[in-house]
Order: C-alpha cells, then sequence, then structure tokens
C-alpha cells in the first residue's frame, strides 16, 4: 500500500528542523556537485570491476574528496574477486536453411566469475529451453557437449507497471543459477537471455553463482534479439554454434571499502549511514549503477559541510566495494561493526539509477510510516512524498536490515533502468541533472533528519 501525507502530523522534529531540512532539499536542486562528481566518476575513471586499477583509482579519489570536504576518512579492506573478461565471440555455424560455408554473428558477453573455453573456443550443438522446469524434463545425459541456451524474456509490461524489480528477479534466476543447472546436465557451456527491457544487440552482463560441486562450464549472457533468432531456428531443425571466451579467474586481491563519518554533537556513537557501491561492472561506465548512488551519498556530506549542519547523531557515508561480485564489502562491514549494530540507528542505500524520485521506500517496523509523515510533507515540493514499505533497499545494507536496523531507499520511476543496468550502454549521458539533484536531496533531506530526529527511527 501506498500512502501520500498531505495532512498535518506531529513528530519528533521541530519547526527549525523542518526549515532546515527545506534548505538542504533547496540546495541539493541547485547545486551541481553530485553531477560533477558522476562526471568524473563515470567519465574520468571509468568502469570499476571489482580487483582491477580503476577500482582502487576510484577507492583512492572517493577517500580523497571526502577527506577534502573534512569528514572523517577511513578504508576498510577487503578481500575481493579478480576476474578478468578478456574477448568474447560467437556464432552460428550451421542453421536450416542456412547457406553453406557462412556464419552468424551472435552478440554475446561473458558472465562474471565464467571460466574461459578452450583457447580455439567450442564447437556444440544448440539445446534451447524456456525454464528450469524443461531442464529437469529432458532425459539423463541428453545434454553432454551440447550448448545450453536459457530464453527466459524479461516481462516489459511488468516494469513498465511500475515492477522493475519484480521482472528482473524473475528472469535474473537464470543468470544467476542456470549455468551451475547446465553444467550440472552436462552442457558444455550455457548461455542466458540477456536480463533487461532494451531490445538494441545489448548484452546484459552480471554474476552467475557457480555451486562448487559441479563442473564450472563457460556461461554468457545473449542479446536479446539473438536468443530470438536462436530459439526460432531450432525449431527448424538442428543448429550448431561456435563460442570463444578469454576469462581469467585469478587469485582474490585486497580492496576497500570507502567510510567517511560527519560526526554527530550529541550522540556521535550512533549511526545514520548513506551509501551506494563504488564497484561496477566494465562494459559501460557504471554511471547509473552505481556511480549515481555514490555522488548522491557524496552530496549529502557536501550539502553538510557546505550549509555548516551538525547534526545530533554522526552521518556515515560508505562506498561499498564488491557489490557486484558477492557483495564482500557489506558481509566485511557487518562482521568488522558487528559489536556497533545496535548504534546504526538507520541506513540508507541508493542502487537504483537516479530516475524521477516519487518518495520513500522504508524496511522495519510498521511504525516508521506515521513518523515519516513531516519528512514527506518537505518533500512533497519535489514530487516525492510517497511513503512505501518494501524489502528491495540494497544488499549492501540487507545485513544490517536483517540485524533490525530500519533501511531507506528513494522509490522511483522504474520504467528505464533496466534499459542500461549492467550494459555498455550505462554510461554518463543516461542521467538527467535535475532528477539526479532531486534524488539527491531525497537522500540527504532523509538522512539529516533521521541524524538530528529528538527521537530515533523506531524499531
Amino acid at each position: 500500500m501506498i500512502q501520500h501525507f498531505s495532512e498535518d502530523a506531529p513528530g519528533a522534529w521541530t519547526a527549525d528542523q523542518l526549515t532546515t531540512m527545506g534548505r538542504i532539499r533547496d540546495a541539493a536542486l541547485t547545486d551541481p556537485y553530485a553531477y560533477n562528481e558522476l562526471d568524473h566518476l563515470a567519465n574520468n575513471i571509468g568502469p570499476r570491476l571489482v580487483g582491477s586499477v580503476q577500482a582502487q583509482g576510484a577507492v583512492d579519489w572517493v577517500a580523497e574528496e571526502l577527506r577534502t570536504l573534512g569528514a572523517k576518512v577511513t578504508l576498510e579492506k577487503t578481500m575481493v574477486p579478480h576476474w578478468v573478461r578478456g574477448e568474447e565471440q560467437a556464432s552460428l555455424t550451421s542453421w536450416p536453411g542456412g547457406v553453406p560455408g557462412t556464419q552468424q554473428k551472435i552478440v554475446v558477453t561473458a558472465l562474471g566469475g565464467s571460466p574461459p573455453t578452450p583457447k580455439e573456443g567450442l564447437t556444440g550443438e544448440v539445446v534451447v529451453l524456456n525454464s528450469f522446469a524443461e531442464l529437469k524434463a529432458l532425459r539423463p545425459g541428453s545434454l553432454k557437449g551440447k550448448i545450453l541456451v536459457f530464453n527466459r524474456p524479461f516481462d516489459k509490461e511488468l516494469a513498465a507497471a511500475g515492477q522493475g524489480i519484480a521482472a528482473y528477479e524473475q528472469s535474473v534466476l537464470y543468470r544467476a543459477l542456470g549455468p551451475t543447472a547446465g553444467g550440472a546436465a552436462g552442457a558444455a557451456a550455457v548461455l542466458v537471455r540477456s536480463v533487461g527491457s532494451a531490445d538494441f544487440r545489448l548484452p546484459h552482463t552480471g554474476e552467475t553463482l557457480y555451486a562448487k560441486n559441479v563442473v564450472q562450464v563457460p556461461s554468457a549472457a545473449l542479446a536479446a534479439e539473438d536468443a530470438d533468432l536462436i530459439a526460432t531456428l531450432a525449431k527448424q531443425g538442428r543448429l550448431t554454434l561456435h563460442l570463444t571466451l578469454t576469462t581469467q579467474i585469478l587469485p582474490d586481491v585486497p580492496s576497500y571499502n570507502v567510510i567517511a563519518d560527519w560526526p554527530g554533537t550529541e550522540h556521535p556513537e550512533q549511526i545514520v549511514m548513506v551509501s551506494g557501491h563504488l564497484d561496477s561492472w566494465d562494459l559501460g561506465t557504471g554511471a547509473i549503477d552505481d556511480g549515481t548512488g555514490i555522488v548522491m551519498s557524496m552530496q549529502t556530506i557536501h550539502l553538510l559541510a557546505k550549509l555548516g549542519i551538525h547534526p545530533r547523531r554522526t552521518v556515515r557515508f560508505v562506498a561499498w566495494m564488491g557489490e557486484e561480485s558477492g557483495a564482500q564489502g557489506a558481509l566485511t562491514y557487518a562482521h568488522d561493526h558487528e559489536s556497533e549494530i545496535g548504534s546504526h540507528v538507520a541506513v540508507l542505500e541508493e542502487d537504483f539509477g537516479a530516475d524521477h524520485p516519487i518518495g520513500l521506500t522504508f524496511s522495519g517496523a510498521a511504525a516508521l510510516r506515521g513518523y515519516l509523515a513531516p519528512l514527506a510533507k518537505v518533500l512533497d515540493p519535489i514530487g516525492a512524498s510517497m511513503i512505501t514499505p518494501g524489502d528491495e533497499i540494497g544488499e549492501d545494507v540487507a545485513p544490517l536490515i536483517s540485524k533490525g536496523v530500519p533501511g531507506f531507499t528513494a522509490a522511483r520511476d522504474p520504467r528505464f533502468y533496466f534499459q542500461y543496468h549492467h550494459t555498455a550502454a550505462d554510461t554518463f549521458d543516461k542521467v538527467d541533472p535535475k532528477n539526479l539533484a532531486a534524488s539527491a536531496a531525497v537522500m540527504a533531506v532523509t538522512a539529516y533528519a533521521l541524524a538530528d530526529a529528538e527521537t530515533p527511527a523506531p524499531r
């Protein structure tokens, strides 16, 4: 249920604090800091695959930017995978009605963690399935040496109806679990239809979860058009495909979460966290996933410094490392700060781009809805007054939310995000500066409100 607060409601804030929230909101809308920082992060530093030199460069840059703002910066070491994409090629080598001696190029991209094919590539007969149920129904051994294609389309209508995350969750299971399932059934390689709503031959990468007790076979995502082509030809008869992936799986390497505190004046031990993940996939430049979340969080500290605001509680910035590869940074933080989790008053994460925000999604006690009513009124002038309970706050803060910490993220227009997510089109030009500013306003106002409230957010 979505609720819009237009009535007056008592709350945890004074009139002066509500005025300060309005100042923060208005400053965020006119201050280009977040957009300028994103420009540098996406365009100058570029892709930030875990274990890469760009990821380390981003750590160093973000840390120095936060030091410049006057925050207390620490680097929290975490071990992350070091996987290298290499070259990726695929082509149909035979198909019903094809001209002898010709091939058809197929657009693929390796899935994160995929092992390589043999150096010369591999060729196999293609088997197209639409579900795990169809895989289970196959005769044992019938996939041996073949290339399995999972052709599960992304539900665009569901996404257009405001349920983009639900559509993603339905399809992403095949990217995450398909390679293990196919390898266990004897397939030589597994291709998965891209998990996204854009049909521009843009394959969508992402992590795949290999089980330790099965052979790890090469895996890649197929562009949607090529998945349709293969499915169409497979209905006509036998077809074969040649696949070459020169990926490398190297030993884990150290990296860092960037932590920066804006200390509280009365309860510095109590934490309100603003965060995004600093790593990205390497096809694009990680602008919407999750450069926007990083710079919104940076903007929060920037605005507090610029406006000379020092809340009761500490506002803690965290740039997470390793979200795309299994949330290594988040797990490290939860372990290293286990004794302090009770002092975390609230956690905010932005990891869903920067399209127009319509309000806040919260995870926690039902009483949070009424508690946030005055905040909703402050955000109403920018069209962000909807207060919505939900479970999808962010993968990095999930370990803290599971321990009872209230979680918050902006609710936003979901129609466009999955056109670009995890593709080569995740670039700086996809970010609208006005929407980014409005999103940054939602985060900064919420963080200040939670950090300066007389009574902390209910649990």
